[in-house]
């Protein structure tokens, strides 16, 4: 019997939350499929944590990332496939939307193309239930977590956007760290119409507060983009709510739209590193933008300073890759720093091995911990956004 994503569906609609393996189980049952087991990625990226079933499974508890076929699944966002004496074991991603949030794993009796492609399908399904069900239950988020998050970081995760989105247009990905830790450090974007908008936020500190002042510039950045304000006039209000709300703090971060017909691309810069522009695989240099003083420093007696505004025009295939200080500045005690060169160095090797823009953020944020002995003291965010061009 094939698979009946339709009655899957109907299934699924009734169901308790939390129970996905389950309700994956009968889906697959029209496959022959047998030890299925759903893993999702944890916070970090680093490993694949297997969610309870009932009856247990004969598959490990926990996956690496970077050493395992769950893993080659995950990173490669592709069906994977090794003999069993039992039949044929298969990964395939999950996918919530163009995010990937884990892999499910599956054994079938035989993996012809149909049956491959089932799988597949499966995988969309249970990311499907995992965004769905996710609304209404804590469950996915403790599955998530290897350890327990602070109380800043868990404020920053519920901030974040998806961390990828695929559009005939538009291709953004992001990423922060220390996954477990992070706060202060948060993105955020939309696609409206041809337009994609992406802000950068960098607060001051690393406490509960940094989280406070994070979710007050993502607000304040959300409400002047839905408002369809001119990136300038969001800048100062940015400005101007800090210095309001935070007097003894501040942000760095950037603003940036890129029209999805044209390219064009402008952007605004409150005291935050240059973003650098990726041309033909290859990284071109940083994107130069006169910077006013970081959000909450430059408003003074209520009165808006200007903003300047830069521009760019993108060619079809470019990409933009914007970072917080937390990525280059990352050293140990007394150690050389992670630095501009390298991580320009880095990224050449990743889009010249052709990795997805999701894949080349992971990987970076990896090197960035491994030189500060995965112990970061700031937040280190990525943010590659990749303008396709105008769809044909």
């Amino acid at each position: 019997m094939p698979l009946d994503l339709g009655d899957a569906l109907s299934r699924a609609r009734g169901a308790e939350p939390g129970s996905l393996t389950g309700v994956t189980q009968v889906a697959a049952e029209g496959l022959g499929a047998t030890d299925v087991v759903v893993y999702l990625v944890d916070y970090a990226q680093s490993v694949l944590q297997a969610v309870p079933a009932a009856g247990g499974s004969t598959a490990p508890l926990s996956e690496e990332v970077a050493t395992t076929m769950a893993g080659r699944a995950f990173t490669d966002r592709r069906a994977v496939l090794a003999a069993r004496p039992e039949g044929v074991r298969i990964w395939v991603p999950i996918m919530e939307g163009s995010d990937r949030s884990g892999v499910l794993a599956v054994t079938v009796p035989d993996a012809g193309e149909d049956v491959v492609r089932a799988c597949e399908e499966l995988g969309m399904f249970v990311g499907y239930l995992v965004a769905v069900q996710s609304r209404v239950t804590d469950f996915y988020h403790r599955q998530r977590r290897r350890r327990s998050l602070s109380q800043a970081a868990s404020m920053q995760w519920d901030l974040l956007p998806p961390l990828v989105v695929k559009t005939q247009r538009f291709t953004v990905a992001g990423i922060l760290e220390p996954a477990y830790e992070v706060a202060g450090d948060c993105f955020d974007y939309a696609i409206n119409g041809v337009e994609l908008d992406v802000g950068v936020f960098d607060p001051l500190g690393h406490t509960v507060g940094s989280a406070l002042l994070a979710a007050m510039c993502v607000g304040t950045y959300r409400h002047g983009r839905r408002d369809r304000l001119a990136l300038d006039r969001v800048h100062g209000d940015l400005d101007a709510a800090v210095a309001r709300e935070f007097p003894q703090a501040f942000a760095t971060g950037q603003l940036a739209r890129i029209d999805g017909e044209t390219g064009a691309m402008e952007w605004t810069n409150a005291g935050h590193p240059l973003p650098l522009l990726i041309r033909n695989g290859k990284v071109i240099g940083e994107l130069p933008c006169p910077a006013t003083l970081p959000w909450g420093l430059g408003a003074l007696d209520g009165v808006q300073v200007q903003v300047p505004l830069a521009s760019e025009p993108l060619e079809p295939g470019d990409g933009v890759l914007f970072y917080t200080d937390g990525v280059v500045e990352a050293h140990l005690p007394g150690g050389e720093q992670f630095g501009i060169e390298r991580l320009v160095d880095l990224l050449g090797q990743h889009l010249s091995a052709g990795l997805d823009p999701e894949e080349t953020v992971r990987r970076l944020v990896r090197s960035v911990l491994d030189h500060q002995g995965d112990d970061l003291r700031d937040d280190a965010t990525l943010v590659m956004c990749t303008w396709h061009g105008p769809p044909r």
